[in-house]
């Protein structure tokens, strides 16, 4: 029996979505890896203060100091203080970072079209409709779900 015909469909749907989300994470570097800010980066124009790093990143900020640390070792970004606000600083890709963040850039493009290769152009534009209607959906789910909580955490004083 094919695993596909356990369950409801809605079943399948929420297991293959569970399946993707772990391919992406194993073969596209995930939201906050090395990869990840090396683009974000780049994507800048090669320098961010690290505040707006972390705003932009969902990784907690004592893993991004962590891995910026690793970055630096490796002599892929340097750490400058802000002229203007001791307390700030800025990040800066190396000719070395900026380098290994067009790869990083054009190896994830790669992925995006081989992922994609087995739909017609019809296809990917209506599933892309799909999954951004199933998104905005759950961005409510998730927004009730965080009022519900909060009310209940309320409601216990």
């Amino acid at each position: 029996m094919d695993s596909r015909d356990d369950g409801t469909v809605e079943q399948r749907i929420l297991h293959d979505l569970g399946y993707f989300g772990y391919f992406l994470h194993l073969h596209h570097g995930g939201r906050s890896g090395k990869q990840h800010v090396l683009a974000r980066l780049l994507d800048a124009g090669g320098t961010m203060a690290q505040r707006a790093l972390q705003e932009s990143s969902p990784i907690a900020s004592a893993s991004l100091s962590e891995l910026l640390a690793k970055l630096e070792g490796e002599g892929l970004v340097t750490r400058l203080r802000s002229q203007t606000d001791r307390r700030q600083q800025t990040i800066a890709l190396t000719e070395a970072g900026r380098a290994r963040a067009r790869e990083v850039v054009e190896e994830r493009r790669a992925f995006e079209r081989r992922a994609l290769a087995c739909l017609t152009e019809d296809e990917v534009d209506d599933l892309a409709d799909k999954l951004d209607r199933l998104a905005a959906h759950w961005r409510e789910l998730g927004a009730e779900h965080a009022t519900k909580k909060g009310e209940a955490a309320c409601n216990k004083r």
